[in-house]
């Protein structure tokens, strides 16, 4: 193929190819051609073009295939329109020589439709170049259409629509001809054709004015009848059209051309009235209509009435949403006026009048719904208000109306009801689709919808009844706050007025649309409500029989509201159970001897209410086994059961009842049967087996003798079907935008579709997933659907014997009818045994003997070879589940031989179609049938089928097939892959356009054929390369395909390449085909280009984005109004504007998933771009008043210029991107704000530094800050909270809060000490205020309570008044909680007040907590800085001044705080309880929740109980646990209260508990949650409150009280470690394991507390004792033994073990035999891991405080183990010479053991010793471990481990010779080491080991090392020092030797100063060196100097000795000093004060 990429074709490797690869190869140059021509120089192009030109035109002989030809014209014209056009003229008139030709052969006829097709494309590229030839050009293509068959038709429309295009208004002389031509084929028997002409009359009416002026009444003719007998693309483009001329007949203006024809202007009443006429007479001409009209024969046909229809929509979509806002009242009316009593005829029978309404409600859907914004909908809704009041207005004077003609009146009545239907129910649409958007417009009494709405509901018709109560539900939902008040407004009226049949069924109706409203409100309606309605019902039943006149109606009302309140789910319903069991069983007869008295009594009447009570009662049990499961308990469903035989019996005797009592019972005993069907069919079938033999007797009977002879195929069969097989039977069938008018041309005529009268019941169930209202069949059709459903139940059920009975029963009944009846019965037989095998193969049943399997298999061989397709479809599937059911591979193959054979032998398009698709189907349930065989064999048969190009069906059917065959084979079809791709290729570019279905099939094969090659695709071989180019060629062939969904395929295929092959997918031109399609007309195409962008963007969002803006601005053509979005906003921009418009669930989702990645991968690069976006889109609403009247008058200007053509909606729409957005879309532009900001956050700390951001902007512009966009992000936030709509509220909150959390801490650079944040804080509290307004729901009131705490705590605002502002409005939410539930509105179910509630304490509790901290560090600052600074009092009052404060506002209310947090608490602790103590729970509920709702509050508390914990642990601790002591009067805090302390009248009193036990109690109600929490908190559990929950037990061991409670009680200690330990087991967040640590310490020094305690009252209580006697306390006892599990030190050494190993690995002893951890290796800790070790360490020192000293001995080795190892392990040299935080932490933790009293008492003394020695041993085989690694080993950290040991554990330990000897040793080392650093360190350790009180320790070191000491001084004297560092070692050294001076005995002394003395002078400088000397020298002179001046005073004789012993000394000193002395004047002034140097000396001496 790639040869076949030049300019010229390769003409010699063409002819080498087989005739099938010659046409691959052709089309592959074509393609390439295409690209290569526009960016070819036109030299070039002029080079070639002569022989260019030749191989096209010779080409054009080749008879070429339909997309080759297209591709061939393409290029011919490009061609000519860049290369020179002289040789154009031949080419023409070659075209016209091909077109005459006299040649009729089929084999000629692709030649001519090529030279059409050529034609075509030459002159929509060239246009008025080629001058006059086009008039013979047209007259030769006309007159070659006199005899085309239709694929010529077809072609040459297509080609005049071309030449129209390119010529415009030069093609003037030509247009009556091609208008007549195209009204002809506008009529044509082909419905291809008439796509084409109606697309070249569309194409002409932009320049032919007649046909919407002077012919615009024959134009409208031809379009109604064009639509008689059309298919769906028909309608498509016919209403297209029609729309369209009308609305350019409505705007166009005067023109000097139409002056010419007599044009008069035509008025929007005019329009309208064509298109009226239509819609109420068809096509039959207004002459012809009004005959049949008199004879009353005449009825529309459907197809003309749904095209009408469509062409409204078009009309007003044309004509803009701004026209329809201006217009909508007269469009209103006249839509209405369509189903009025004006027009009887339309809705002459039951059928007619829904089909119109449905047509009705399609339009108003379409305009209202899809063309205005939220603004105008509102509007539109007052109209069709105002509508309703002028109609209930009619009614009520025809029903007042008492004279004569009342009878005539009714008539009104009964025909202004569709009025009512249509406006209510767009009226209900209209304010769901608003939501909470529509409240200003409820609450505006001058239009008065709830009015307008309720006084309907009394209409004599039970349509509008039902409608009205619909309407109600809709608003229910919309706006969930009026859910009560019109449940409360309907009950009233319904008791009110029980005696009006009306008022009963209509507010009933209401009721039970509620009610099916609450599951959608998520704040649910007051628990109390389900009590009233159910008394109400009870009433109405038991008031039934009263009163005849009304009695069918309040029994049916009785049942409705029963069956309505199951839907409330099994909380409400299980307290009205046992009511309505009772009912239940009262109303059938219990025995069948009543039954029997019950049927001679009676009259048609009472049997009419008989049966209505009963079905309902079948009803709201069918009601409640759907929606409370959860209570069919064993004991519930005995109790169910009793009635059902009755039930079962009454079925039985129906018909015989019917023939008694006449036809008036027919319906009623049809819904009867209805009812109980779906009620048998939820019900287990174990429990009605008993009455399976009768039931089944009836279901065969409906099936087999149906009522009704009506086919309802289209019902019954497509969810029999497999989805994907339903693609074979045409659009009518797939979702598209109009199948909610398009349903009711499936249906025959007969059915016009389902509409709420047919079964009032269904008004409170869910809506199916595409209805915006139920539409529930009529009975005699929901009868056969319901039997066959039941009928699949029961025949899995039962005995082998009885199947076979029931199929050969089934199959004479199909036998002995004849005709369309036949049909009927074999329809529903074959639906109902469908069922069965599903069944079966859901439960792995077996069908049965052989017998069964051969009646089944007749069963269904007949229905495969039914006229009916849809028939057979299902019986192809019912074929393969057989198979399944059966699964026996002989079976199987048996079923497939007999398709073989039937295909083979049978000729007609029936049978083959029906086994063809049997062979796919037989694939899907068997995953593949093994054997290769049998594959080859089905794909051969189906290779030949698809080549059958006699009927196309075949074609169409057997590639489905195949490509079932190919998705499902699996790997067994690689064989097969090359065959299979090259025949779908040569079918691709033969099989003629107009066959879609053809081309659809094609394409779902090569889908199915890229999913099987999958990865694959990737490779770089010859063959896979060969196989990739076939499949893109596929895809290209499919997408130049005119048909809408041969484009989806091909997308769909391309988005599988793009999976599987990246890099060989154009991804440009992908996008440019999807960006086209983006707003194609065809839902299915739609949902396919967003489903491939939505897999493009995963990968390469950037890419697509980048193509999409760059082929608009390419492209010269606008396409399509998307593209002006797409240039302006980009395809994001277009992207959520389709959003906004698209109605479609799915694609919406896809949309938002789509958006959604691009934001991810690009949000941060493009942050302008899409803060933006957001912007506009929250914006528009905002300013949708000044925008509209800005555009408006720019509109106007625009329209004087303009085409009159031009869209309105479209240069709206170029002012402002989103015109008025949808709630729903403004609330995902809030979620993407807060995604932004998230993805902003990973992206780098320059989004959220202020400094940061403007520098770096300044150095590169196109760099970007999320801070810098700070104000956009408020204002977002603040326009969305402050919504009309309560879903953007809370996403503007949210929005809000994350803003604060994020951006509190940055700082504001112009105002040093303040944040940026603050200059909005007005901003915020404006966006907080409206959310605490007393109308405002639960939810937001909760949200904005997060957002009030976090802008508290976030202490961004630090003046007290200004903060006042929100806290005030949480203040005002306290009051409203203390209120109590009482005072809260019964306005929502109850669990609302709880979540506002725990909202209000979890706000409060933030804020406590935050200022508890900010004053702890406050004051930890202010006594820091004490310690510093002496100016501290003024700073200090300003810090706390801030915290204080808010401590202040805060405790205004602690004291209601604390009460309600407590109480909160213990509602939450027996929240949590488990089930099996239900039973104890109060049974009033608790402080905050009620008994019936607890269900519903749980998860509210377990939002906020972490935080309320926490809040009250603080406040125990600050204020609580005080105890009174009786004996003292004063509170006391500080001793513990021992059982003597205690308050001893507790037995006189026992109500009034002491306060000791009130503590108790809340201490063990916070350590139970806490515990309870952290023993398993759920793997979601947020970290927030973990951390939350150790922080309270942090601050509850804070404090003496309950520090005492845990010492005391060790089991509670080991539970609570033990806990602690799991925790760290499970959560590796740092903070967490810190926190737990801190709880641990705590724990553990509660305990040291307790054995002090313990230790002191013993020697007080035996202080006259011995000694010896006295108990040991602590663990271990006597004998030192520690049980796991029980002792407190051994759960506290396995809780720092799990910490130091999980840090540290090299400690685990087993581990470090392994070779994975190389001991000596360093690993450097982070942050976390070392702040972690450092705290597991001081744990680990005070462990043997708490035991007993022979405990002590137990625990110590494992202790000095672990601190010496994590010295040994983390002992590593730092760059900054600084200690590791876990050094520092050993050593101290070392120096607590070495210290400990353990160490020193007389048990353990000795043992501690011995250890202790060991381990000092260990310390120093740490430093010859490894030789190698000593440089980086740390000698500092060793040695002061070695001096510790020195200095703190008692002599005997250090002064054993051989660890002396050792010890000295590394001192000798280190002294000589080349670090100063290390030096300097060394002598200061020494400094304090000299300096050891005890002399036998200090002594050898002395001796050993003050030699080396002064050598090393000495040595200083040739070496100067050079840095700092050396210096600080010399004045170190000096010190050490000074220290040892002083402490040095009498007789020493002497000795010692004369060595330092000339050490000392020896580092005097004199004057002259003084000058030139480095700083460090200089520095070591005065620091002799000072020296020296000290020394001389203290030892003066020894100095004076020295002085005249040594005159070069002397002479140095004097030198020296008067060098001082002149060089630094102040400090001579200073000593001048003093006497003179000899007399101070003097005075020493003498003191001496």
């Amino acid at each position: 193929m790639e040869l076949a990429h030049s300019l010229l074709l390769n003409e010699e490797e063409y002819n080498q190819l087989g005739e099938y690869q010659k046409s691959e190869f052709i089309f592959e140059w074509l393609r390439f051609l295409e690209k290569l021509l526009p960016v070819t120089s036109r030299a070039d192009i002029r080079e070639n073009q002569k022989k260019l030109v030749e191989q096209l035109t010779s080409l054009l002989n080749n008879a070429p295939g339909p997309p080759t030809r297209r591709l061939v014209a393409k290029n011919l014209a490009v061609l000519y329109s860049t290369g020179d056009t002289f040789s154009v003229y031949q080419t023409i008139e070659k075209c016209n020589e091909l077109i005459r030709s006299k040649d009729d052969s089929p084999s000629y006829l692709p030649t001519k439709l090529a030279a059409v097709v050529c034609l075509g494309y030459l002159y929509k590229k060239l246009g008025r170049i080629l001058g006059n030839s086009f008039t013979d050009t047209v007259g030769n293509v006309l007159k070659a259409m006199k005899n085309a068959e239709s694929q010529g038709r077809y072609e040459i429309m297509l080609s005049l629509q071309n030449i129209l295009k390119g010529l415009g208004p030069a093609a003037i002389p030509c247009h009556r001809d091609i208008y007549k031509a195209a009204r002809s084929c506008l009529t044509d028997r082909s419905m291809a054709v008439r796509c084409a002409a109606a697309k070249c009359l569309l194409e002409l009416q932009n320049e032919a004015v007649f046909m919407w002026s002077t012919d615009l009444d024959s134009v409208v003719t031809l379009c109604f009848k064009s639509f008689e007998g059309s298919n769906y693309d028909v309608r498509l483009a016919v209403s297209k059209l029609l729309g369209t001329i009308l609305a350019r007949a409505l705007t166009s203006k005067q023109t000097p051309a139409s002056t010419k024809h007599n044009f008069r202007r035509i008025s929007l009443e005019e329009v309208m009235e064509l298109l009226g006429t239509g819609f109420l007479r068809g096509s039959s001409g207004f002459l012809r209509a009004s005959g049949d009209m008199l004879k009353g024969t005449s009825s529309v046909s459907r197809d003309v009435r749904v095209g009408v229809t469509q062409a409204y929509v078009v009309f007003a979509s044309t004509l803009g949403g701004q026209w329809l806002e201006r217009n909508f009242s007269a469009f209103l009316s006249h839509i209405l006026d369509l189903v009025s009593q004006s027009h009887p005829k339309a809705i002459q029978s039951q059928m007619d009048a829904i089909g119109c309404r449905r047509c009705v409600s399609f339009i108003l859907r379409a305009t209202v719904g899809g063309l205005l914004g939220e603004k105008a909908q509102i509007a539109a809704a007052k109209e069709i208000c105002q509508a309703i009041w002028k109609l209930k207005k009619v009614v009520d004077a025809a029903m007042s109306d008492s004279n004569l003609e009342t009878r005539i009146m009714t008539a009104d009545v009964t025909a202004s009801q569709h009025v009512l239907v249509c406006a209510l129910q767009e009226l209900g649409s209209l304010i769901h689709g608003l939501g909470t958007t529509a409240a200003p417009l409820l609450q505006d009494s001058s239009t008065g919808v709830l009015e307008a709405v309720i006084s309907v509901i009394l209409h004599p018709s039970i349509s509008v009844r039902l409608t009205a109560a619909w309407c109600l539900r809709c608003i229910a939902v919309a706006l969930p706050s009026y859910v009560s008040l019109l449940l409360d407004r309907s009950i009233e009226r319904l008791s009110a007025l029980k005696s009006s049949p009306e008022a009963v069924t209509g507010y009933s109706f209401a009721v039970a649309a509620l009610l099916g409203a609450v599951k959608h409100c998520p704040l649910g309606i007051p628990h109390g409500k389900g009590k009233v309605i159910m008394t109400v019902a009870e009433d109405l039943l038991c008031s039934a029989s009263q009163n005849s006149r009304i009695s069918v109606q309040r029994t049916q009302a009785g049942w409705l509201l029963i069956a309505a309140l199951m839907t409330l789910g099994p909380a409400v319903v299980q307290h009205h159970l046992p009511r309505m069991l009772l009912l239940w069983k009262c109303v059938f007869p219990s025995s069948p001897k009543d039954l029997e008295t019950e049927k001679t009594r009676g009259d048609s009447f009472t049997w009419q209410v008989t049966l209505e009570g009963r079905a309902g009662a079948l009803c709201a049990i069918k009601s409640f086994v759907s929606h409370c499961a959860g209570l069919l308990t064993d004991e519930v469903v005995q109790r169910l059961l009793p009635p059902l035989p009755g039930a079962v019996d009454l079925l039985t005797q129906l018909s015989s009842i019917c023939k008694s009592y006449g036809n008036s019972l027919k319906t009623s005993s049809t819904v009867y049967r209805h009812k109980l069907y779906e009620l048998l069919a939820v019900l287990p079938p174990k429990t009605y087996e008993g009455s399976f033999c009768a039931v089944l007797k009836e279901l065969v009977a409906d099936l087999t003798i149906p009522d009704s002879q009506i086919d309802a195929s289209t019902f019954l069969l497509p969810p029999l079907c497999h989805e994907d097989d339903l693609l074979l039977l045409g659009p009518l069938l797939q979702e598209t935008d109009h199948r909610f008018i398009e349903e009711q041309l499936l249906l025959g005529n007969s059915v016009a579709g389902g509409s709420l009268e047919y079964d009032p019941y269904s008004i409170y169930e869910k809506v199916a997933k595409r209805d915006s209202i139920p539409k529930p069949l009529p009975p005699v059709l929901s009868v056969v659907s319901a039997a066959t459903r039941l009928f699949g139940v029961i025949f899995s059920h039962i005995g082998e014997t009885h199947r076979l009975q029931v199929l050969e029963q089934l199959l004479n009944s199909i036998k002995q009818t004849k005709g369309s009846r036949q049909q009927i019965v074999q329809l529903n037989v074959v639906s109902a045994f469908s069922t069965s095998l599903k069944h079966l193969a859901n439960c792995k049943g077996s069908l049965g003997p052989e017998e069964v399997k051969r009646s089944a298999l007749t069963l269904v061989m007949g229905a495969l070879e039914s006229n009916n397709p849809l028939l057979r479809c299902a019986a192809a599937e019912c074929w393969a589940r057989l198979a399944q059911v059966v699964s026996d591979s002989a079976f199987t193959a048996g079923l497939a031989q007999v398709s073989f054979d039937k295909i083979k032998s049978a000729r007609d398009v029936v049978s083959r179609t029906g086994h063809s698709l049997a062979l796919g189907c037989l694939y899907r349930y068997l995953g593949g049938i093994g054997s290769t065989q049998h594959l080859n064999a089905c794909v051969g048969i189906l290779y030949t089928l698809s080549q059958d190009n006699t009927s196309p069906d075949v074609q169409a059917w057997a590639l489905h097939s195949l490509s079932l065959i190919v998705d499902l084979a699996g790997p067994l079809y690689h064989v097969h892959v090359e065959p299979t791709l090259s025949l779908i290729l040569i079918l691709l570019l033969t099989v003629p356009p107009t066959y879609t279905e053809v081309h659809q099939s094609l394409g779902r094969c090569l889908n199915a054929l890229i999913t099987t090659l999958g990865p694959e695709l990737q490779g770089s071989s010859a063959t896979v390369s060969a196989l990739r180019t076939s499949c893109l060629l596929g895809c290209a062939v499919m997408q130049d395909n005119p048909d809408c969904l041969v484009q989806a395929q091909a997308i769909s295929c391309l988005q599988q390449l793009h999976m599987f092959a990246p890099r060989h997918v154009n991804l440009s031109n992908l996008v440019s085909c999807l960006c086209v399609n983006l707003c194609s007309s065809y839902l299915l195409l739609r949902r396919a280009v967003v489903a491939c962008l939505r897999q493009l963007v995963q990968r390469e969002a950037a890419e697509v984005s980048e193509y999409a803006v760059a082929l608009v601005k390419e492209s010269r053509e606008d396409f399509t109004p998307v593209d002006i979005n797409i240039r302006e906003i980009g395809l994001e921009g277009a992207l959520l504007g389709l959003l906004d418009k698209e109605l479609d669930q799915r694609l919406c989702q896809d949309i938002k998933e789509t958006l959604s990645h691009m934001l991810t991968s690009m949000a941060v690069e493009k942050l302008s771009f899409w803060l933006k976006l957001c912007k506009d889109v929250l914006a528009a609403s905002a300013d949708f008043n000044t925008v509209a009247s800005v555009d408006t008058t720019q509109e106007e200007e625009t329209a004087k210029l303009d085409d009159a053509s031009i869209l309105t909606s479209e240069s709206y729409e170029r002012f402002h991107p989103f015109s008025n957005p949808r709630w729903s879309t403004r609330v995902f532009a809030a979620e993407c704000v807060c995604k932004i900001i998230n993805q902003c956050e990973n992206a780098g700390s320059a989004h959220f530094d202020i400094t940061l951001a403007q520098e770096r902007k300044q150095r590169d512009s196109r760099d970007d800050f999320l801070v810098l966009h700070l104000a956009d992000l408020i204002r977002m936030a603040f326009m969305a909270a402050t919504d009309h709509s309560d879903q953007l509220r809370l996403s503007g909150l949210q929005t809000l809060l994350i803003v604060v959390r994020k951006f509190a801490a940055v700082p504001e650079p112009e105002f040093p000490g303040h944040v940026i944040l603050e200059q909005y804080q007005a901003n915020v509290g404006a966006a907080l205020r409206p959310a605490f307004a007393p109308e405002t729901p639960p939810d937001v009131t909760a949200k904005a309570c997060q957002v009030c705490s976090a802008w508290i705590a976030s202490g961004v605002v630090s003046d007290l008044n200004d903060l006042r502002r929100v806290h005030q409005l949480l203040v005002s939410s306290l009051v409203k909680v203390q209120a109590g539930k009482e005072a809260q509105g019964q306005q929502y179910n109850e669990s609302t007040s709880t979540m506002e509630i725990l909202a209000v304490l979890k706000a409060w509790a933030e804020v406590y907590i935050v200022a508890v901290e900010k004053q702890k560090n406050q004051s930890d600052a202010h006594n820091h800085s004490l310690k510093t600074t002496k100016s501290a009092e003024e700073s200090y009052r300003d810090i706390t001044s801030s915290a204080g404060g808010l401590l202040d506002l805060v405790q205004a209310d602690l004291g209601t705080l604390s009460k309600l947090w407590l109480a909160a608490l213990q509602d939450f602790a027996l929240l949590i309880l488990p089930s099996e103590y239900a039973s104890q729970l109060p049974a009033e509920g608790g402080t905050f929740y009620t008994a019936e709702t607890i269900e519903n509050a749980r998860p509210h508390y377990y939002n906020s109980w972490a935080l309320i914990l926490y809040a009250t642990a603080l406040w125990l601790t600050t204020t609580g646990f005080i105890v009174v002591d009786p004996d003292e009067g004063v509170t006391n805090l500080s001793r513990p209260v021992t059982p003597t302390t205690m308050c001893q009248d507790s037995s006189t009193r026992p109500s009034v508990k002491s306060p000791e036990d009130v503590n108790t109690d809340r201490f063990h109600l916070i350590l139970g949650i806490s515990v309870e929490f952290l023993c398993s908190p759920r793997s979601d559990a947020a970290m927030e409150n973990i951390i939350a929950c150790l922080r309270a037990l942090q601050a509850l061991f804070d404090v003496p009280w309950p520090r005492s409670k845990i010492g005391g009680d060790q089991e509670l200690g080991v539970e609570l470690l033990n806990v602690l330990h799991r925790l760290i087991l499970t959560r590796e967040s740092p903070d967490i394991q810190l926190a737990a640590l801190e709880v641990v310490r705590l724990i553990l020094f509660a305990a040291q507390e307790h054995v002090k305690e313990k230790r002191r009252s013993a020697e007080v209580d035996d202080g006259a004792a011995e000694k010896e006697t006295l108990p040991e306390f602590g663990e271990g006892k006597d004998t030192g033994g520690l049980v796991p599990g029980k002792s407190l030190v051994f759960a506290t050494l396995e809780f720092c073990v799990c910490i130091l190993v999980r840090q540290l690995p090299q400690l685990n002893p087993k581990l470090t035999c392994s070779p994975a951890v190389q001991s000596g290796k360093h690993l450097l800790l982070s942050e976390d891991g070392s702040r972690l070790v450092s705290a597991a360490l001081v744990i680990l020192s005070d462990v043997p405080a708490i035991c007993s000293p022979e405990g002590s001995v137990s625990v110590l080795p494992t202790i000095l183990y672990l601190i010496i190892g994590v010295l040994r392990e983390t002992a590593v040299k730092l760059q900054d010479e600084q200690l590791p935080l876990t050094v520092a932490a050993s050593l101290q933790a070392l120096k607590g053991l070495l210290s400990s009293p353990m160490a020193r008492a007389e048990k353990s003394r000795t043992a501690w010793t011995d250890l202790l020695r060991s381990a000092l041993a260990t310390v120093l085989d740490c430093w010859d471990q490894v030789d190698g690694l000593l440089q980086q080993r740390d000698e500092v950290s060793l040695l002061t481990a070695i001096t510790v040991f020195i200095l703190s554990s008692s002599p005997e330990v250090t002064t054993t010779e051989c660890l002396q000897k050792r010890c000295i040793e590394k001192f000798k080392i280190t002294l000589d080491s080349k670090d100063p650093f290390v030096q300097y360190k060394c002598y200061q350790l020494l400094h304090s080991i000299f300096q050891h009180p005890n002399k036998t320790v200090s002594y050898p070191y002395i001796h050993s090392l003050a030699p080396s000491i002064v050598r090393k001084l000495q040595e200083t004297e040739k070496a100067k020092p050079e840095n700092a560092a050396e210096l600080q070692v010399i004045q170190e050294g000096i010190k050490v030797l000074t220290a040892l001076t002083a402490t040095a005995e009498e007789e020493h002394r002497a000795h010692l100063v004369a060595c330092l003395l000339p050490i000392l002078i020896s580092f005097l400088l004199d004057e002259n060196a003084l000058g030139s000397a480095t700083n460090a020298t200089k520095n070591l002179h005065e620091f002799a100097l000072q020296n020296l001046m000290q020394i001389g005073p203290q030892y003066s004789s020894v100095f004076k000795k020295l002085m005249s012993s040594s005159p070069t000394m002397k002479a140095r000193l004097e030198s020296a000093v008067k060098g001082n002395q002149e060089s630094i004047k102040v400090k001579t002034a200073k000593h001048a004060k003093n006497p003179g140097k000899s007399s101070s000396i003097q005075l020493k001496t003498n003191f001496l």
